[in-house]
C-alpha cells in the first residue's frame, strides 16, 4: 500500500514548526528505509489554531492530524503507516466527514477550495482539480461580453471592502477604447489581524492567476500586475513559481492555448503602506511614485496605470472567477442574501477559540461565525464585541450578534464588511483603548495629502490617549464625534473617510465606557493601567518575596513569610507583580471595581 503524507506549510504551519515536522518525516523515512511514501507540502487549510496540520492518505482512506510535532511524525510513520493504527489522540477529522468538525461544518469553500489540498508549487496538482479549465472555456467558447454577463449574473461584488459589482467594473473597462489596458490584482492586505489574501496566494496562486487571465480576456487587457506586500515572502515566492510554470505550459504569455490571446503578468512588491490598498494610490506606487490617492474622476477604468484603462480587483475576487465560470452564476448565486451573493472569507483573530481562516455563505450571522464556527472566546470570558473591517471598520456589541453578514446590513450598524478581518473581543478588552489602537494605526498610515485626515486623526488620537491615561475632560466625546464627522466628509480617499469608524461605533455602542474613563477616572475592563490601582491582599500574601524581587522600582517591601506592602507613591502600574504572583494575592481595582 502506498501513502501520501501532506504537511501544511503556510505561514501559520511554518510558524508552528511545520518545517521541522517535514524534516522529521523525511529523516525517518530515510533512516528506516520506508518505501511507497510520498511526502508533499501544501498550503494552509485555514485551521490555524491547530497547526501543524498533516494529512495521511492511502488508496482507501485518509486522516487529517492536528498539532503534529516531529515526535508525532515518527509515530505516524511507525504506527499509522507501519502498523495501520490511527493515532486517535491526534485525529482532527477524516476527509469526506468534515461535517463532524464544527469548524468546517458551516463553511462553504469557493475561494479556499484548493488551499491545503494541493501543493501550490506544482501546477499539475492545480490542473488535476480542474485548474485552467475555466480559462480554456472562455477562450474557446465564450465572447468577452458573455464572460462579463456571467460575472454580472453571479452577483459577485468586490471582496476588497467596497463591494462594487465586479461585472459592472469589468464592463466599464471593456467599453473603453484606448489601449493598452491593464489588469491589476490588489494583494496589498494591510488590516491588522487579516491574512485572507496571504493564505490564498500561498496555498492556491494559480486560482488568482486564472481569474486575472479571464478578467483580462473580458476587458481586453494583455498585461497584468499583482501588487503584493513585500512582507509576504512566501506568497511572492509561490506567485513567481506559479507564473513561471503557467508560462511554460502556455497558460500565460503569448498565444495562450493557441487562441491568439496574450496576457503577461508581473509582480510588484509594495513597501507595506496601508493607503496603497486604495486604487489610485496603488497605481501611483506601481508607477514608482509615492503612494498617494488622487481625485476621481477619471476612474481607473478610464485612466489608470500609465494613463490607460485599468481594472483592479483583489485576490479573493479573482479567486472566485474560475469557480463561477466552471460552475455557473446560478450556483454561486445560491448562497447569500439580497445583493450580497456567494461566499466570503474571514480571518478570525483576537480572543477566539478557533482562530484561522473561514469561508462562509453570505447572510450567516455574526453569532454563527463567532460561536458555531469560531467556538466562542478563547478566554472563557463573555463575548463583548467584534471588530469588523479592520482599522476602517467598526466594533459591534453582543446585542448585534444576530446581524447577518452582508454589505447592507453591516453598513447600517456603522461597520463595514472590509476585506474580511474579524477580531473578537471579550470583557477584558477596553473599547476606548481598542478605538485608540485602530486610530493610531490609521493615523500612522495616513499619506498626509488631506489636512483633515493628516491632522484630524492626530487630534482624535491625542484625545483618546488622554482619556486612556485618565486625563479625559467633559466634552471630549462630543469633540471626537465632531472631528470624526469633519474627517469623513473632507478626506479624499477611503482611508480618511472610514478612519473614524472605530471611534464612532465604540462611542455609539459603548458610550458608558468613555463616560467612566472621563467622569470617574475608571476603566471598567480593568485594562488602562494609568487608571488602575494595585494592592496586595493581606489574606492571600504568603510572603514569598517574588513580587518584591520582580518589581522594577522597588515599590514592594516586606520580610519573608510576612505580608508585603505596596507603596502607591512608587508604583508605576506595570503589572509585573500581578503577572508573577502565584497566590492571587495581587488585587487590581479601578474606581472602586476590583479583580
Amino acid at each position: 500500500m502506498t501513502y501520501t503524507i501532506s504537511v501544511g506549510l503556510g505561514t501559520c504551519g511554518v510558524s508552528a514548526g511545520g518545517l521541522k515536522v517535514l524534516a522529521a518525516f523525511r529523516q525517518e523515512c530515510a533512516a528506516t528505509g520506508l518505501s511507497g511514501i510520498t511526502i508533499r507540502e501544501t498550503g494552509c487549510r485555514g485551521i490555524c489554531h491547530r497547526e501543524v496540520i498533516v494529512e495521511v492518505r492511502n488508496e482507501t482512506n485518509a486522516v487529517v492530524y492536528a498539532e503534529v510535532t516531529p515526535a508525532d511524525a515518527v509515530r505516524i510513520l511507525t504506527e499509522h503507516v507501519g502498523q495501520g493504527h490511527v493515532l486517535a489522540d491526534k485525529v482532527l477529522y477524516e476527509p469526506g466527514r468534515e461535517a463532524e468538525l464544527p469548524y468546517l461544518e458551516h463553511q462553504m469553500r469557493v475561494v479556499l477550495r484548493n488551499c491545503g489540498e494541493i501543493d501550490p508549487k506544482q501546477i499539475s496538482e492545480y490542473e488535476a482539480r480542474g485548474g485552467y479549465q475555466a480559462l480554456r472555456k472562455v477562450l474557446t467558447a465564450m465572447t468577452p461580453e458573455q464572460v462579463i454577463d456571467e460575472i454580472c449574473a453571479s452577483g459577485l461584488r468586490g471582496r476588497g471592502g467596497a463591494g462594487f459589482p465586479t461585472g459592472t467594473k469589468w464592463k466599464l473597462a471593456k467599453q473603453e477604447k484606448a489601449t493598452p489596458k491593464y489588469i491589476i490584482c490588489n494583494a496589498d492586505e494591510g488590516d491588522p489581524g487579516a491574512f485572507m489574501d496571504r493564505s490564498t496566494l500561498e496555498g492556491d496562486p494559480h486560482a488568482v492567476l486564472e481569474g486575472m487571465a479571464i478578467g483580462a480576456y473580458a476587458v481586453g487587457a494583455e498585461k497584468g500586475v499583482i501588487y503584493v506586500r513585500a512582507e509576504y515572502p512566501m506568497a511572492v515566492q509561490h506567485l513567481n513559481t506559479a507564473i513561471d510554470a503557467a508560462e511554460q505550459r502556455g497558460l500565460l504569455g503569448d498565444n495562450i492555448m493557441g487562441t491568439g490571446f496574450n496576457f503577461h503578468v508581473k509582480i510588484k512588491e509594495g513597501a507595506g503602506a496601508f493607503v496603497c490598498g486604495e486604487e489610485t494610490a496603488l497605481i501611483a506606487s506601481v508607477e514608482g511614485r509615492r503612494g498617494m490617492p488622487r481625485f476621481r474622476p477619471p476612474f481607473p477604468a478610464q485612466s489608470g496605470l500609465w494613463g490607460h484603462p485599468t481594472n483592479i480587483n483583489n485576490v479573493e475576487t479573482f479567486a472566485c472567477v474560475p469557480w463561477i465560470i466552471n460552475n455557473g452564476a446560478a450556483q454561486f448565486n445560491q448562497w447569500g442574501v439580497g445583493r450580497s451573493r456567494g461566499t466570503k472569507v474571514f480571518a478570525l483573530a483576537g480572543k477566539i477559540a478557533r482562530g484561522g481562516l473561514v469561508e462562509v455563505p453570505m447572510g450567516m450571522t455574526l453569532r454563527q461565525i463567532v460561536y458555531d464556527v469560531g467556538g466562542g472566546t478563547s478566554s472563557g470570558l463573555p463575548f463583548k464585541a467584534v471588530q469588523l473591517g479592520g482599522p476602517s471598520g467598526g466594533c459591534l456589541p453582543a446585542e448585534l450578534l444576530d446581524t447577518p453578514i452582508d454589505y447592507e446590513s453591516l453598513n447600517q450598524t456603522g461597520a463595514i464588511m472590509g476585506s474580511g478581518g474579524m477580531v473578537v473581543l471579550d470583557t477584558s478588552s477596553c473599547m476606548v483603548d481598542i478605538a485608540r489602537f485602530f486610530l493610531n494605526f490609521t493615523q500612522n498610515e495616513s499619506c498626509g495629502k488631506c489636512t483633515f485626515c493628516r491632522v484630524g486623526t492626530k487630534r482624535m488620537l491625542e484625545i483618546l490617549e488622554r482619556i486612556c491615561n485618565g486625563n479625559g475632560q467633559r466634552g471630549d466625546i462630543e469633540l471626537l464625534e465632531n472631528l470624526a464627522l469633519q474627517i469623513k466628509m473632507s478626506s479624499l480617499c477611503g482611508l480618511g473617510q472610514t478612519a473614524p469608524n472605530p471611534v464612532l461605533t465604540t462611542v455609539r455602542y459603548f458610550r458608558s465606557e468613555y463616560e467612566a474613563h472621563i467622569n470617574e477616572k475608571r476603566c471598567p475592563a480593568l485594562y488602562c493601567k494609568p487608571l488602575l490601582r494595585f494592592d496586595i491582599s493581606p489574606e492571600k500574601c504568603t510572603g514569598c518575596t517574588l513580587c518584591a524581587r520582580k518589581c522594577p522600582v522597588n515599590a514592594i517591601h516586606g520580610e519573608r513569610k510576612n505580608v508585603h506592602i505596596l507603596s502607591q507613591d512608587r508604583c508605576i502600574k506595570c503589572g509585573e507583580c500581578l503577572r508573577v504572583c502565584k497566590f492571587d494575592a495581587v488585587l487590581v481595582s479601578s474606581g472602586g471595581r476590583s479583580s
